[in-house]
This record gives C-alpha cells, structure tokens and sequence, in this order.
C-alpha cells in the first residue's frame, strides 16, 4: 500500500513538474529554473542553454545587419530596396538625397510616385533591366539647374527574391563632363589645326599652279611658314599639357633664382615686343627680394613666360606691361604681371584657364596665340602648390599673379666666390 501511494506521489510531483516546464516556455523561457532535479530539470537546462545560444547567434546575425547596412549607407552609391508591389522597404541616406525623398517617413510608399521622372517610370515598370537609364536627380536636380548643371544619375534595377528589386544609383555627372570636355577638346584641336592646314594646302596649290615671280613666292613662303611654326607651336604646347599631366608632382628639393627666371623672362618678352608692335612696349621688371624658388624650373620658366607673353601679345604698341616679384609679409612669394591692355569683362575670367577658350579668336590668332597657355599655366601652378590670381577690368588692364607657398620660396642664398 505504501509503495502504491509513494509511487501516486512521485507521478503527481512529476506531472506538476512537467506542467510547471510547459507553463514557463509558453509564458516566458527566461523563467526555466534552474538546477531542478530529475529528467525535467534536465531537460529545463538543456533547453535554457540552447536557447542561450540561439540568442548569442541572433545578436550576433543583428551586428553583422547592422555593420552590413552601415557599410552600405556610407557607400557614395545609392541603394533602394523595393518589395514585389514596388514599395520602398529600406534605402541608404544617398539614394535619399538624390532622389528627394525620406529614407523613414515614405517608407512603405511607391517609388514611382515619388520619383516621377519619366524615363524612370518606364524603366522600373518595364521589367528589363539589361541596362540602365540615365535621369536628372530630383531630388538635388533643380538646385543643381540653378546653378548652371545638373546632377545625372545612371540608375540600375536589379531583381531578387522573386520580384523583389534592388535599384542602384551612382552620380554620373562627373562622367559625362569629363566625355563634354574630351569632346570639345577633340573638336577643338581639329579646328585649331584644320586652319592652318588649310592655309597652307592653298598655298602651295598656288606655287604648283600659278607663275609667280620671286617676291610673291618668298611672300608666300613666308605666310606658310607662319602657319607651319603654328602647327608646330599648338603641338608643342598639347605636348607640355599631356607631360604635366602624367608625370609626378616636381619635388622641393631644387632651388631656382628668381632673378635669372626673370632674365630669361626679359629677353622673351622684349624679343617679343619687337616682333608684335613696332612702338614696341614699355616693359619693366622690378625684384622687392632677392629670393629662390623650388620646383621644376623648366615648368617654372614656361608658367612665368606665358603669363608674360600674353600680356605683351593683348596689350597695344606703346602700352605698359610690368612684371614683379616680392614676398609677402607671410612668406608667400608672389610674380605678377600687369598690362595696360584693353581688359576682360568679369564674365571671361573664371573660364580663362579652359584649354582653347579664347576671348577674341581672330586677335589671338593674328598674335599667334594656342588658346593653351593659361592652361599651362594652371597646371604647372598646381603642379608646385602655387595659387593663379587673375584680376581685371575692361578699358584697365589686367593683373596675373602666380602666388606660391612659402614653403617654395626663401632668401638667395650668397654664391661663395
């Protein structure tokens, strides 16, 4: 009898032991007890500890989501995800400003309601997406057009997950600028060679066909020599630019006198003025500090040259041009040309340094100008960290400067005789 109701006891302990189990998972597993005797204490421990584990995994599966999508809101792309109704589900802050819209708030909302362009609109409902379409961003597009351009975005849609999408979207503007310009200059440099080229093939179609007696043929000789020493002046100077262009940056190790820049600059400039103007040109070339300057000085003397050249070219026979150098009271050297020319209109200056952007064509021709100089110029001065300052008015003159760090510039050192 003892037995029997010994055995009544242990069935009743262990249902409510079990109860008790069943009731703590459907509530809550934190509650599991712990070190509970019997196979239900067992088996409350083995399950508290894989339900640890699952937990350890979860945070550990929510670090790498997190550090994912970190990663890709600090992309400079744009990443929308769309569901199968096309509905925003999650974008990065990117996609957000070039689209113009919220990354929480239109959460939900259709994409194509939102972004109305209609290119766009074709492309996200046309299920082919072999390739990308190319828009206007809205959402920075109209300050852009402001602004005199506008942001392009190439957008790629990429499905998954069944009929899940993923747009893709990167700032193409600097692109196509870059095939704008690639384009121009192309167009350009025909041009600038087409001409000569043609005055040239009608010359000597005139000396093949026509009896001509010495003084015409040396005349004409003359003029194509002219338009061959163009030819080769614009080569040469395409040839510089693509130099600059891909070769290191000079280093600051070797040391030029302004002073021997400057004479070499003199008898360029006075040579030139002879050439240009038969009243020829009031030139003066003043030094405030005997100084030196670092850098490549083949690349300094055609920057210091070109600034020079340009001034005696556009200013008229009889004018001023004054060329100078001092140091500034922070260490800054500055070499500055100024002219008494006819000045540039406000609206010519920030684009002066465009390959082939000239004010007046036919004047730089007739002067034998490339359209290349102040390019040159440009480059060479970012070449040694130095600042080109362009100031002038029309009917006044104008003021170049080349302005170079102080690190690039110090005393002339004595030459020990």
């Amino acid at each position: 009898m003892g037995a029997w109701l010994g055995a009544v006891v242990w069935l009743a302990l262990d249902a409510w032991r079990a109860e008790r189990l069943l009731q703590v998972l459907r509530n809550d597993a934190a509650g599991l007890p712990t070190r509970a005797p019997g196979v239900w204490g067992e088996l409350s421990e083995r399950i508290r500890k894989l339900l640890r584990e699952r937990e350890q995994q979860t945070r550990q599966a929510e670090d790498r989501l997190q550090e994912f999508l970190a990663a890709i809101q600090a992309s400079p792309n744009g990443v929308v995800l769309l569901d199968e109704h096309g509905r925003i589900e999650w974008c990065n802050q990117t996609a957000a400003a070039q689209f113009g819209i919220d990354a929480e708030r239109d959460l939900a909302q259709h994409l194509a309601n939102l972004v109305r362009d209609p290119a766009f609109v074709a492309y996200l409902a046309s299920w082919n997406y072999s390739r990308d379409v190319v828009i206007d961003a809205p959402g920075i597009g109209h300050h852009a057009h402001q602004r005199g351009h506008a942001v392009r975005l190439s957008v790629q849609v990429h499905p998954y997950a069944g009929n899940r999408r993923m747009l893709l979207t990167r700032d193409i503007t600097a692109l196509e600028q870059a095939e704008a310009m690639r384009r121009d200059f192309v167009a350009n440099v025909s041009h600038e060679i087409r001409t000569p080229l043609t005055v040239l093939a009608g010359f000597v179609e005139t000396l093949q066909n026509l009896p001509l007696d010495a003084d015409e043929r040396t005349r004409y000789l003359a003029l194509m020599g002219q338009q061959s020493h163009r030819m080769e002046t614009l080569v040469n100077d395409l040839l510089t630019l693509s130099r600059l262009e891909g070769s290191a940056a000079p280093s600051g190790n070797q040391w030029i006198r302004i002073r021997a820049l400057l004479a070499h600059c003199e008898d360029e400039g006075r040579g030139l003025s002879g050439r240009l103007a038969p009243l020829g040109h009031r030139l003066s070339f003043t030094i405030d500090a005997e100084s030196e300057v670092s850098g490549a000085p083949t690349e300094l003397q055609s920057a210091m040259s070109n600034l020079l050249s340009n001034a005696i070219r556009y200013t008229p026979g009889g004018g001023e041009v004054a060329v100078s150098w001092r140091v500034l009271p922070d260490g800054r050297g500055e070499y500055a040309v100024k002219d008494t020319g006819p000045g540039i209109a406000a609206e010519h200056i920030p684009r002066l340094t465009e390959r082939f952007y000239r004010i007046d064509r036919s004047r730089s021709r007739e002067t034998g100008g490339t359209g290349l100089g102040l390019a040159i110029v440009k480059h060479i001065a970012q070449r040694h960290g130095a600042e080109l300052r362009i100031e002038s008015a029309v009917g006044k003159g104008s003021r170049f400067a080349l302005v170079f760090p102080a690190t690039r510039v110090r005393e002339a050192r004595v030459l020990v005789k």
